[in-house]
């Protein structure tokens, strides 16, 4: 009888133990060194970003618009776009669709149409073009509604 009350025990702690954060930690929060933003801004022109993009300020060369594509990039939003949402969208753009596009419009059997550029961009390449992408977007001040009766 003595040995149930030790079995539980040890399963507990082997339980408990595989619970505890590994050592890599959480890869849903990272961050990169600082980027610089003019540089960013180089690279989103070299690599055509314009021709599948619009962002405010830039204008589109009509000769890269074959896709027919208008994914929009920066401006303001409700809710800025986390850093690691802004990687993955580059180094993986297959891995989610943006709110308010249809797959059909920007995926070609099952893949993004955003072409890979894993391959050509440097680490510091993508730090800075996220550093730039990241400076383009602005946070609308959230409106609290006001309820009758309610007072704080």
């Amino acid at each position: 009888m003595k040995l149930f009350p030790l079995l539980l025990g040890s399963i507990l702690t082997i339980a408990l133990t595989g619970c505890e954060p590994s050592e890599r930690g959480n890869t849903a929060t990272f961050t990169l060194p600082p980027g610089d933003v003019s540089h960013g801004e180089e690279l989103f022109q070299h690599y055509q970003c314009l021709s599948c993009h619009i962002m405010e300020g830039y204008e589109r060369p009509e000769v890269l618009d074959e896709s027919g594509v208008n994914v929009a990039l920066g401006g303001k939003v409700t809710s800025l776009k986390k850093y690691q949402e802004l990687v993955v969208s580059v180094i993986n753009p297959s891995h989610r669709i943006a709110k308010g596009y249809e797959p059909e419009e920007v995926m070609r059997s099952g893949e993004s149409i955003m072409p890979s550029y894993n391959d050509v961009m440097t680490v510091t390449d993508l730090v800075d073009l996220i550093t730039f992408l990241e400076s383009k977007y602005e946070l609308e001040p959230f409106e609290y509604t006001q309820y009758e009766g309610f007072y704080y």
